[in-house]
C-alpha cells in the first residue's frame, strides 16, 4: 500500500476512498456469482453493488432478505465485507501487513492515523494491533454469549454460524441479520423478550460505536476518568446521554401507548433500551418500526443522523460533532470567548469543521429524501427515514428500500458511501494538493439571528 501511495501520489483521504471503492467492487463481483445465492442464479450488478456497499459501509439496508436470498457463500462474503468495513479498509490492510511482519512506512502510518481518527502518528502500529486483538476478542465473546440461545432455536451448526454472524454484524454496527429464515426482513423481532440476545447486541453495538481511541483509554486508565483524553470524555458523556434520554422517552411515551399493550413489562423495558441504542448505528430492531408513532420515528431519524463516535465502526455525523455544536451554543449563551469542555479550550477550527459536517449531512439527508419521495411517489417521512438510515450507515428501514427504483437505490448507495467514509475525508480528498493561503481580507460584520 505504501508503494502504491507513493507511485500514484495519493493523499491519505484519497487512499482511504480508493480502498473502500476497490473492496466494494470486489465484493460486488463476488456477490454476482450464481453460487452466492440460494437459487444459484446470478444477481444483477445494481443489486450486488447495493448489497456490497451496504456491507462495506456497515449500513444494513438490503434489497433482498439476507437469510433467504444469499447462500452460505454469499452470507460469508457479506460478513467479511462487514468486518473490513467495520475496522476500516486501511486498518484491515495494515493489520495484514503487521501480521505478515512487513515494515510499516511513514506514509502508511499517516494513512492509518487518518483512518482511525488518531490524534498522532506516534504509536499508531501498536494501537492498530490493539484494535485488531480487541475486535476479535469482543466478537468472539459476543458469539459465545449468544450461541446457546441460537443453537437451541436453530440447531448446533446453524446456531453457531448465526451467533458469529450476528456478533460481527452488531459489533461493526452493520445491522445485517439472518432471521429471515422465520420471516423475511423480520430482524430481531422474534427475540424482543429474550434478555440474552438483547443485552448482547446492545453491548456489542455500544462497544463498537464508542471508537478505538476510547477503548485505548479505558484499557490503560480503567476507571480513572480524569486521565482520559478529552475526546474520550466527550464521547462517553454524550453516548450515555443519548442512550438514557431516548430510552426514557420510548418507555414512558412510545411503548406506553395502547398500540403496544401486547408487550409485557420486561419486553417494554428491553424494547425501550434496544430502540435507543440501535439507531446509532446498528440497524437491528426488535419491534415493528411501522407501528411506532411519527414523533418516535422522527427521534430515531435524529439518532441515526448523529450516529456513533470518530474512529469507530459506526457512521453518522458523530457524537463529538454534536457535543462541539452544543458547547458552542453554550459559549454564545453565556458570553464566553472560547468553547470550553472539561477544563480545556476547543480550537475554532474544530468548531468550523463541526458546523460544516452538520450542514453537509443535513443537506444531503433532506435532498435525498425529497428526491426519493418525488421520484418513487412514497411518503416523505418514509423517504427521510431511509435516507437518514443510509447516510448514518444504520440500516433501519420502514420497508421501503426493496420497493424503490434503481435511481433511488443509487442515491442510497452514494449516501451510504458518504456516511461511512466521512464528509471531511471526501472533501479533503477533493481539495488535496490545493495550497491554503494565510492572507486575510478586510473584515466587515453582518447581522445574524
Amino acid at each position: 500500500m505504501d508503494v502504491i501511495q507513493k507511485k500514484l501520489h495519493f493523499s491519505s483521504p484519497q487512499m482511504i476512498i480508493f480502498g473502500f471503492i476497490l473492496v466494494n467492487l470486489m465484493g460486488c463481483l463476488l456477490l454476482m456469482l450464481p453460487s452466492s445465492t440460494v437459487e444459484k442464479v446470478g444477481t444483477s450488478f445494481s443489486d450486488a453493488l447495493f448489497t456490497s456497499t451496504s456491507a462495506i459501509c456497515v449500513t444494513g439496508l438490503v434489497i433482498h432478505d439476507t437469510a433467504s436470498y444469499w447462500s452460505m457463500q454469499g452470507q460469508l462474503i457479506i460478513m467479511v465485507l462487514i468486518q473490513i468495513g467495520g475496522m476500516g479498509v486501511i486498518t484491515a490492510a495494515s493489520a495484514i501487513a503487521i501480521l505478515s511482519g512487513r515494515k510499516i512506512g511513514l506514509m502508511q502510518r499517516s494513512t492509518m492515523q487518518e483512518s482511525i481518527s488518531a490524534t498522532q502518528v506516534g504509536g499508531i502500529v501498536r494501537l492498530t494491533g490493539f484494535i485488531l486483538r480487541a475486535m476479535l476478542a469482543i466478537e468472539l465473546l459476543g458469539a459465545i454469549f449468544m450461541a446457546p440461545v441460537l443453537c437451541e432455536e436453530f440447531g448446533m451448526k446453524k446456531g453457531v454460524w448465526y451467533a458469529v454472524f450476528h456478533s460481527v454484524s452488531a459489533f461493526c454496527n452493520a445491522g445485517f441479520d439472518l432471521m429471515g429464515v422465520n420471516q423475511p426482513f423480520s430482524s430481531l423481532t422474534g427475540f424482543n423478550g429474550n434478555t440474552t440476545i438483547n443485552l448482547a447486541i446492545i453491548a456489542l453495538i455500544v462497544i463498537g460505536g464508542i471508537g478505538f481511541l476510547t477503548w485505548d483509554d479505558i484499557w490503560h486508565h480503567r476507571l480513572h476518568f480524569h486521565k482520559y483524553r478529552l475526546q474520550s470524555k466527550v464521547i462517553l458523556t454524550v453516548t450515555i446521554l443519548l442512550i438514557l434520554l431516548p430510552a426514557l422517552y420510548f418507555y414512558f411515551y412510545e411503548f406506553g401507548r395502547t398500540e403496544w399493550t401486547d408487550l409485557s413489562e420486561k419486553e417494554r423495558i428491553l424494547a425501550s433500551a434496544f430502540q435507543s441504542v440501535t439507531p446509532r448505528t446498528a440497524g437491528f430492531n426488535t419491534v415493528d418500526l411501522n407501528r411506532m408513532s411519527e414523533p418516535s420515528q422522527l427521534i430515531m431519524i435524529l439518532l441515526m443522523l448523529i450516529g456513533g463516535s470518530p474512529g469507530s465502526t459506526a457512521g453518522g455525523f458523530k457524537t463529538t460533532t454534536l457535543a462541539v455544536l452544543l458547547l458552542t451554543s453554550f459559549a454564545v449563551f453565556f458570553r464566553k470567548e472560547d468553547v470550553q469542555c472539561f477544563g480545556r479550550r476547543i480550537p475554532s477550527e474544530t468548531v468550523k469543521n463541526a458546523a460544516t459536517i452538520l450542514f453537509l449531512y443535513m443537506s444531503l439527508f433532506l435532498l435525498g429524501g425529497v428526491v426519493i419521495s418525488c421520484v418513487d411517489q412514497v411518503p416523505l417521512m418514509g423517504a427521510l427515514f431511509e435516507t437518514s438510515s443510509a447516510i448514518g450507515t444504520v440500516g433501519l428501514s420502514l420497508g421501503l428500500t426493496p420497493q424503490l427504483s434503481l435511481f433511488s437505490h443509487m442515491i442510497l448507495i452514494l449516501l451510504m458511501f458518504w456516511g461511512r467514509v466521512g464528509g471531511l475525508t471526501l472533501i479533503f480528498a477533493v481539495v488535496s494538493g490545493h495550497r491554503f493561503t494565510k492572507s486575510k481580507l478586510p473584515q466587515e460584520k453582518i447581522t445574524i439571528g
